[in-house]
């Protein structure tokens, strides 16, 4: 049987609203970080971990916002609000 694709990262950005389901490249790039951090951040809790529909692993939009909107509070990196210094 042949292996389900996953669909083209460019394309998400031609769609109307990002879909709601996401594939590993799709929800690492949702959140602005390579696919191999974003396997780290699933590891060890930052980032949700993925429905299972048959063989196909997804992860759900909503989740992985609700898991990025609390990354700052929960590592406490918020920045002083000097400026751009504060993150480097």
């Amino acid at each position: 049987m042949a292996k389900a694709r996953s669909r083209d990262p460019d394309l998400i950005l031609a769609m109307p609203y990002p879909p709601r389901g996401m594939s590993r490249t799709e929800a690492a790039r949702h959140i602005g970080v390579s696919a191999s951090y974003f396997d780290q951040m699933v590891k060890d809790g930052r980032m949700p971990a993925p429905k299972r529909f048959g063989s196909r692993v997804v992860w759900d939009r909503f989740r992985l916002d609700a898991a990025f909107d609390d990354i700052n509070d929960r590592d406490g990196a918020e920045g002083d609000g000097k400026g751009w210094e504060d993150w480097t």
